[in-house]
């Protein structure tokens, strides 16, 4: 009797189960300078995460593993053998989709972190607007001092590029052309947390949550405060002033509703907030940090109007 040989998405559902790092260590201990940096970054002033009796953001799981340009001893050959087998058949391009995670204790200063992964599925193929392809998920269990922290699954996409229309940019429908649903900006995810937001914005307000419990100032909005944990809150109007904290410039890729190079800031309101805009009226590469820029609202079409900033000086009240 002839065995068949086995298809090709039983060759990767082999994988399920496979340990893709093993007895993996932590290149340093739980430690107060990347806590501090950390939460610079994050804009968290959460008081648990300073201070003598300090633990890290539970969100800081995965940094104890990350392994640098280094790598990692322990990393197994399967997850390595995975990736040849999608690379072979054409799915070569990667793009990470998302990540779960799930705490179990804090993690202190002076914890020495060890950890084990392993490849936990691997999907049917998928087609996707980026293309067609796998979904592959690894799971890895964080360990201090032997006991466990936490879990992290993380998931990415192997796929093979969708074959999309090349025209020629000046066969592109123009970024201006409204009556092409194609060529409109992306619609916002407007929900429950956010919805107050946007009817500031169809008011001509900026508007910027107050908390209920300690006052702080956040943006964008959230359901609770992440300085005392409040859930309970109100909003102020932003004077509409602000300066440019940082920026980058978007040449690739070419969308039908942009028209790049543009510049997206991270702007700095004058209430001490920050969120990220495009800087109009204003050549890209004339962009600078330390810029002051003044709200605006720009309608992009009949349906969709936005907050930007263009340079300007201190003015007053807010987006009239």
């Amino acid at each position: 009797m002839v065995v068949p040989s086995p298809t090709y998405e039983e060759q990767l559902k082999a994988y399920e189960g496979r340990a893709a790092t093993v007895a993996g260590v932590g290149k340093d201990p739980v430690n107060e300078p990347m806590i501090r940096h950390w939460c610079e970054a994050m804009g968290d002033t959460n008081p648990a995460y300073a201070g003598p009796d300090a633990m890290a953001p539970p969100t800081m799981l995965q940094v104890w593993t990350m392994g640098g340009l280094s790598g990692h001893t322990g990393r197994s050959e399967a997850y390595d053998e995975l990736f040849a087998l999608l690379d072979g058949a054409g799915y070569t391009s990667v793009v990470a989709t998302d990540c779960e995670q799930e705490y179990l204790r804090p993690l202190r200063p002076g914890d020495e972190i060890t950890f084990d992964a392993l490849i936990e599925s691997v999907s049917g193929r998928k087609t996707t607007k980026l293309g067609t392809g796998y979904f592959v998920t690894t799971r890895m269990d964080v360990r201090a001092g032997g006991e466990l922290a936490g879990t992290h699954r993380f998931r990415i996409l192997k796929y093979a590029p969708a074959q999309r229309n090349q025209r020629k940019r000046t066969e592109q429908p123009s970024p201006k052309d409204s009556s092409n649903p194609k060529s409109r900006r992306p619609r916002p995810v407007i929900n429950r947390d956010n919805a107050g937001f946007w009817e500031g914005v169809a008011r001509h307000q900026l508007l910027i949550q107050r908390c209920g419990g300690c006052g702080a100032l956040r943006f964008p909005w959230l359901p609770g405060c992440n300085a005392c944990g409040c859930l309970e809150w109100d909003t102020v109007e932003a004077s509409g002033d602000g300066t440019v904290y940082s920026y980058v410039v978007m040449h690739h890729p070419s969308f039908p509703a942009f028209d790049p190079p543009y510049a997206v800031g991270l702007v700095e309101l004058s209430e001490g907030v920050r969120m990220v805009s495009n800087v109009v009226g204003v050549p890209y590469d004339k962009v600078r940090i330390g810029m002051p820029v003044r709200l605006e609202f720009q309608r992009y079409d009949e349906e969709l109007e936005l907050p930007v900033f263009r340079p300007g000086g201190t003015g007053e009240g807010g987006g009239g």
